[in-house]
């Protein structure tokens, strides 16, 4: 039997309507990813990439040294929204942003164990003293780190909801500051194409060949279909195939090469991706706090 509660997962991963979900959830025995798949090659979803639900709240900030050599992002997760607009929260999380910078911990376990700057504490001993005084769990979720000799860049959206670091080879802040606003908008999966996991692409190529079988086109046509429609493919999921959100002419890609510029890699944090949240009725919630 299928749940109510598995095609509303589907549903919402897919955007398919109600029925079809049930249906591919029965005919796959509940098999979510089969599921998914079985709904794409049928073309009545298109769920190219799946996003976690994003649950968490807190802050993802950045930090760039003076001379844009060295670079950091930092998430830091707390229980509700509120905290996110506390300055001593803000000012914690700036903080250890820098701590990452200037310390280059090897990992999480590191830099709690890494001095806070300006006293003699742990960063984690702060984190504790910032959990008693402002009332609520928080927890140094994930961090990364570059370091180069060309430029390192940031940019950070929607008060501390995404952020983005990139480490150019060459290039210029301008382009750098289009680029991380690019990441940001697109949120690219990769760099390029040969970054894309082999089984990755042959699942995709899979799916798009039934796809046009599907829509009654013999073998031999599906196949030169799959080559034409895999370059959509790429252009979704890697970032120097994307279009360039200012300027769709122009592949982000062929901008940064027009400018002699080299991007050697990216990251992009969201806030709470990935992490799911028990929901609780607003209203029981406040009674919690009261009592």
């Amino acid at each position: 039997m299928i749940s109510a509660n598995l095609v509303k997962e589907l549903r919402e991963k897919t955007g398919a309507g109600m029925m079809d979900c049930k249906k591919v959830l029965t005919e796959t025995d509940g098999d979510m990813e089969k599921a998914a798949e079985l709904l794409r090659e049928r073309g009545i979803a298109k769920a190219a990439k799946k996003s976690g639900r994003v649950a968490a709240e807190g802050l993802v900030t950045v930090y760039i040294a003076d001379d844009k050599k060295v670079g950091s992002i930092l998430e830091v997760n707390a229980e509700t929204d509120f905290v996110s607009k506390n300055e001593e929260f803000k000012e914690f999380v700036n903080t250890v942003a820098k701590v990452v910078a200037d310390s280059n911990p090897a990992d999480l376990d590191a830099l709690l164990n890494t001095k806070y700057s300006g006293t003699d504490k742990t960063v984690s001993e702060v984190l504790t003293d910032k959990i008693a005084t402002i009332g609520e769990h928080m927890s140094i979720r994930r961090f990364a780190r570059y370091e180069g000799t060309g430029l390192i860049e940031g940019y950070i959206h929607g008060d501390g909801r995404i952020a983005v670091l990139v480490d150019f080879e060459k290039g210029e802040s301008v382009l750098a500051k289009d680029i991380c606003m690019q990441i940001t908008a697109a949120n690219p999966e990769y760099l390029a194409r040969e970054d894309v996991p082999e089984e990755r692409t042959k699942k995709e190529m899979e799916i798009l060949k039934a796809q046009a079988m599907n829509e009654g086109k013999p073998a031999e046509i599906a196949e030169k279909m799959v080559q034409g429609r895999i370059g959509k493919f790429y252009s979704e999921i890697c970032l120097l195939d994307q279009v360039f959100v200012k300027d769709s002419d122009v592949k982000v890609g062929d901008l940064i090469a027009s400018k002699g510029a080299k991007l050697n890699r990216f990251v992009r944090f969201e806030k709470g991706e990935g992490i799911e949240k028990a929901e609780e009725n607003f209203a029981e919630e406040v009674m919690k706090q009261l009592q």
